[in-house]
């Protein structure tokens, strides 16, 4: 902060003759305090205070502008920073300072929100001891919801209530599900369809493959590749241009050739799953993706925005 205010004092100079960063280099200083030290005046002023803040001091920096839009209601930038920063950023933020956020939840919750209520589950999820931590008043979030403090509505008191231990043994989509608004309730349906779906390919990407050959017009034999194949008579899935090829893909395809138990899916039902599919893909295959599969999928399945 003191640079913000003088640029200048980054080149002066003491009565050794050395600037600042001679000196944080000779007393060995963490690698944050050297690169601020090492801009120019310009560079500094250029940056800006919050420039600055950001850059080398991120977790302080995030964790200040989740208060804020906590503070305003502005729930879609929580879940954006949540969504698109990287894991470790995510956690070290939440990590110091979940308890804090979460009692922030509690002051500022007095009409409910769907988004605020998303936002509340994924913080717990990812540290539920903070629940349980209490500040210089020997007051936990929960106390902050309480009707003799501010009143938050009664879905935020609902989550606050929770246990680390219930937090900790359930799996997030089953959080999602029991405190999530009712109205909602029929995303969870497709979200399991897709879910399963994606436990059964296994991230086989031979199988995505397969998808998306059935949402083309043409369809390809299954042994030859072949253009014009006809499907299978009994379970309507794969595809074959002649009898010869599907006696010889018999002993293979016989395992999991069933007749089907619903009418095909239409073209758009089948783009519609692969699209599902590829945005949980991309998901879960980021690292420490916590509670990013749901957040994709209920992004992706409602009708407007999740957030």
């Amino acid at each position: 902060m003191s640079i913000g205010y003088n640029e200048e004092a980054l080149t002066t100079r003491d009565n050794k003759g050395e600037t600042p960063i001679d000196i944080a280099r000779r007393s060995g200083a963490c690698a944050e305090i050297i690169g601020l030290l090492s801009l120019t005046p310009e560079e500094a002023r250029s940056l800006g205070l919050k420039g600055m803040h950001r850059l080398y001091a991120p977790v302080a920096y995030w964790r200040s502008e989740m208060c804020n839009w906590i503070r305003s209601r502005s729930y879609a930038d929580c879940h954006k920073f949540i969504d698109e920063h990287d894991d470790e950023l995510v956690r070290e933020v939440l990590k110091y300072s979940n308890s804090n956020l979460l009692q922030g939840i509690a002051c500022n919750s007095q009409e409910y929100s769907d988004s605020l209520v998303f936002l509340a589950i994924r913080m717990i999820h990812r540290h539920p001891l903070s629940l349980s931590i209490k500040d210089s008043y020997d007051f936990t979030a929960l106390k902050y919801a309480g009707p003799s403090q501010y009143k938050a509505c009664n879905e935020i008191r609902n989550v606050l209530r929770l246990t680390p231990t219930h937090i900790s043994s359930t799996p997030f989509p089953t959080l999602l599900r029991q405190h999530h608004p009712t109205k909602h309730h029929e995303i969870y349906g497709p979200y399991n369809t897709v879910c399963a779906f994606i436990k059964h390919m296994k991230y086989d990407k031979a199988e995505l493959v397969e998808i998306e050959a059935v949402l083309k017009p043409a369809r390809k034999c299954d042994v030859c590749s072949s253009l014009g194949a006809k499907p299978c008579a009994r379970c309507k899935r794969t595809f074959y241009c002649s009898g010869e090829c599907q006696k010889l893909a018999w002993k293979k395809h016989k395992k999991t050739c069933k007749a089907p138990t619903s009418p095909p899916a239409t073209v758009a039902e089948l783009r519609t799953l692969h699209k599902g599919v590829a945005l949980l893909n991309m998901c879960i295959q980021r690292s420490g993706a916590g509670d990013g599969p749901t957040s994709v999928v209920v992004e992706f399945l409602l009708p407007g925005p999740a957030y």
